[in-house]
């Protein structure tokens, strides 16, 4: 039998639409919330109701819940271009490439780093949810460069331990559009779901506390080389703080980047790399720091923009 949840519409909900209204009131995302009301599951005060259709403060939202989703299983599988750079019985740090998820995850049906790591032979600890054990940390799909994963149950939790208390010195290098003004500085602004798509980010009220800190590696014509180092590790964060503050990353077309840039650059991803990463060693406490190279795609963009600054 389904599971059915019945609850009254808090005051601070009155007029909004009833997606919005589904969305905070049981943590659907938008999408999820507007597919429910249009299928008749939920019912307003015993009525079916639209998505589009406002509440009001203490209507009765009878839901009938979604099934969870299906358990997500980690596939050994190969990854091609991705590189081990260090390698203890702890942790392991990898070279991630562009098109790599750090781990499976309902939708995604392509390689990962768990997987590319199971099929290499790696045993990563079984610390965290089923299909992301070991990872303590992710890249987007679009985003390549270092990762690191643990390998024992003790590494997980202080590797873990670390990123919490933002001792973790976590780098990338991104081209962005134009030129921020100031050219070094730190962008403080709390990070969210979107208001309306729920597969973007966005700045929000009502998000977590985010951090980016931001310095002028190297000016062009059309755009600036940066250095970017995170104090909080949110969900597209920088992608997110970039195109709020007008200099979205070059390519980064979700979040508004100039298509005919991208195109031009021959980019079909955001110019943005995990270039180091330094924490302490979960065995013995001693700094380790480690350093990636470009990708061909990313450094072909940049020799480009180069040249026609010249």
């Amino acid at each position: 039998m389904p599971e059915i949840r019945t609850l009254p519409v808090p005051d601070g909900l009155e007029g909004e639409r009833l997606d919005a209204a589904l969305a905070r009131m049981f943590g659907f995302s938008r999408t999820k919330a507007a597919e429910l009301a249009g299928t008749g599951k939920v019912l307003v005060d015993g009525r079916e109701a639209g998505k589009s259709d406002r509440v009001t403060a203490g209507a009765w939202l009878e839901v009938e819940m979604p099934a969870p989703p299906a358990p997500v299983r980690v596939v050994a599988e190969p990854v091609p271009g991705m590189t081990v750079v260090y390698d203890d019985d702890h942790v392991v740090v990898v070279d991630k490439p562009v098109g790599v998820a750090a781990h499976p995850s309902p939708g995604w049906s392509g390689p990962t780093v768990v997987g590319g790591l199971a099929a290499a032979g790696y045993a990563i600890s079984t610390s965290g949810a089923a299909e992301r054990q070991g990872v303590v940390h992710r890249l987007d799909v679009g985003t390549s460069g270092l990762m690191a994963v643990a390998k024992s149950e003790r590494a997980y939790t202080l590797l873990k331990q670390q990123f919490r208390e933002r001792t973790v010195d976590k780098r990338y290098h991104a081209l962005v559009q134009g030129h921020p003004d100031p050219l070094s500085g730190t962008i403080d602004a709390p990070v969210g779901r979107h208001p309306v798509h729920d597969y973007k980010w966005a700045v929000v009220a009502d998000g977590k506390p985010s951090v980016t800190h931001y310095d002028l590696v190297e000016a062009f014509r059309a755009a600036s080389l940066l250095d970017i180092k995170l104090e909080t590790g949110r969900t597209h964060q920088i992608r997110v703080h970039m195109s709020a503050h007008r200099h979205p990353c070059v390519g980064d077309l979700t979040y508004g980047a100039d298509p005919t840039l991208a195109r031009r650059l021959g980019l079909d991803r955001q110019w943005l790399h995990a270039v180091r990463l330094g924490f302490e060693h979960p065995e013995d406490g001693r700094w380790v720091e480690f350093e990636s190279d470009y990708p061909e795609d990313l450094r072909q963009a940049l020799d480009t923009v180069r040249a026609d600054s010249a």
